[in-house]
């Protein structure tokens, strides 16, 4: 990939320092917002809405694609690389309607050969014949919400799914052709022990997914919980949850490669990966973020409107807004992103990735080495194990 060095110099915003132009593009995705689910949950802060008994699903489909059409001038040749459904609940919609969708989308922008297309799931919503459809579309990758299999977490935390049919769905997608799926699991739940945490990882575990989800419940503004505190575990608790879940993990085979994420060798999300390595992304759907870079260096951050409705409205606008990303903003950006995934990135990924200079993160990059957050390795940019552990403070240093 072509380096800084070798392109003109472009100046942003005035009196900025020069950033290169993009001569080589990243990787382009595909972000696909459906917003409904059966039941809003007390913690989630997603831009998700309780379904009606009939969803507009024809009206909305041809909603992403006429959004999709006006995103088409950033693709700049590239094939699409991943294509992710996320909500809401993306299973509620009928094969049918993927289908549709799917064909859509590849009518206007080629699939790469190897292309990871993910359906976000959840257990109350699975069918075998939907879900056996859904895999002759071309969809290849489940994430399924499990979040617990303990009836009173699951109640605690308002799922509509029982911890059978979090087991069976699993099973379900294995027999429908899914030999590449992604179990979501919470820790630091409602009254939770270390001996509950643990016992949830060994089921999924026993599972045998090819990928884990596995984070802590955090209480977010606008949701029901951040109104309506329950009793979380200690923090002594949580320490040790993280630490005893993460040997667990790693016993089994999984891979830790993202603050949440762990895979079994060569599964990791492809999709994920390029938001933390600061690929590009198209997204479509009610309240759906971009990421776009263009070979003039501009790179320029969309958001969709929010609420279905509106959306669905010809009378008003797909895109919210866009805002064009500040050198000054780029050390930040990159590097919030970068920095999440457990080995970092070669130190050559900025300056190509963003047409920055290397010589714009010295002094946070400084900052951050002497504060034993940042490893010191002038060919990666990778947090320390502390870095990892103190994330926010380490990103603290860059920003201007």
């Amino acid at each position: 990939m072509t380096s800084e060095s070798s392109a003109s110099p472009l100046i942003f915003g005035g009196a900025q320092s020069p950033r290169a132009a993009l001569p080589v593009l990243p990787p382009l995705a595909l972000y696909i917002h459906i917003p409904w689910c059966v039941r809003k949950c007390p913690y989630c802060d997603f831009n998700s809405h309780t379904a009606s008994p009939v969803l507009p699903e024809e009206e909305y489909v041809d909603a992403l694609l006429a959004d999709l059409d006006q995103d088409l001038h950033a693709v700049h040749g590239r094939k699409l690389s991943s294509i992710f459904f996320g909500g809401g609940t993306p299973s509620l919609f009928s094969a049918e309607a993927l289908g549709r969708l799917l064909k859509g989308v590849e009518q206007r922008i080629p699939f790469a050969s190897d292309i990871e297309i993910t359906l976000e799931a959840n257990p109350g919503t699975f069918e075998q014949d939907k879900f056996v459809a859904y895999r002759k579309l071309g969809i290849n990758r489940l994430s399924i919400g499990i979040q617990s299999f303990q009836q009173e977490k699951l109640e605690a935390l308002g799922r509509i799914h029982n911890g059978d049919e979090a087991v069976r769905a699993a099973g379900m997608a294995r027999q429908a052709g899914f030999d590449n799926f992604n179990l979501d699991l919470m820790h630091g739940l409602p009254n939770q022990s270390l001996d509950d945490a643990l016992a949830d990882l060994r089921t999924a575990i026993a599972l045998k997914p090819t990928h884990l989800s596995w984070y802590q419940l955090t209480l977010e503004p606008n949701t029901v919980f951040w109104n309506q505190p329950p009793t979380l575990p200690e923090d002594d608790t949580l320490w040790d949850i993280q630490e005893a879940g993460q040997a667990l993990l790693a016993e089994h085979g999984y891979v830790q490669y993202e603050v949440s994420a762990y895979a079994l060798p060569g599964r990791p999300a492809r999709h994920n990966l390029n938001y933390w390595s600061f690929g590009d992304f198209i997204g479509i759907g009610a309240g759906a973020h971009g990421k776009l870079s263009h070979p003039d260096g501009r790179i320029i951050r969309t958001w969709k409107t929010r609420l279905p409705k509106d959306y669905l409205n010809p009378a008003k606008s797909f895109k919210a807004g866009e805002k064009a990303l500040s050198n000054e903003e780029m050390p930040f950006e990159f590097l919030m992103n970068a920095l999440r995934l457990t080995e970092g990135v070669e130190s050559r990924l900025y300056p190509e990735r963003t047409g920055m200079t290397l010589d714009s993160l010295a002094e946070g990059r400084r900052d951050a080495e002497q504060s034993g957050l940042l490893q010191v390795e002038p060919s990666r940019l990778a947090a320390t194990e502390r870095g990892q552990l103190f994330l926010n403070d380490l990103l603290q240093k860059f920003l201007t």
